[in-house]
């Protein structure tokens, strides 16, 4: 079956916003490609915080499917934190896919 995870993406501090702005894109390419094949359901900045930090909705089928995804990220491993928690999702609103444009 497939597995649910929420992964919490957070830069690291001591990256440079030259750096960051260069990478930024190729981390929206990688984001891309995992929405349209269907891996990541949902994904956006925090924005109650200053540093750069995400969040992404993902399925797959394993937690090494997950793992080489996040692997061809570009801040991986040594630009960003990735913490990644499965859960099971019980409630589900109706209109979930309605609501979340």
């Amino acid at each position: 079956g497939l597995l649910m995870y929420l992964i919490n993406i957070t830069v690291n501090p001591d990256v440079t916003e030259q750096t960051q702005n260069e990478m930024f894109p190729v981390h929206v390419r990688w984001l891309e490609k995992y929405f349209n094949n269907g891996k990541f359901l949902m994904s956006g900045p925090y924005i109650d915080t200053d540093a750069h930090a995400g969040v992404i909705f993902a399925q797959t089928t394993s937690r090494d499917e997950l793992q080489s995804i996040l692997e061809e990220d570009c801040y991986y491993p040594d630009f960003a934190r990735y913490d990644v928690r499965e859960f099971s999702p019980k409630f589900v609103a109706e209109k979930f896919n309605t609501v979340v444009k």
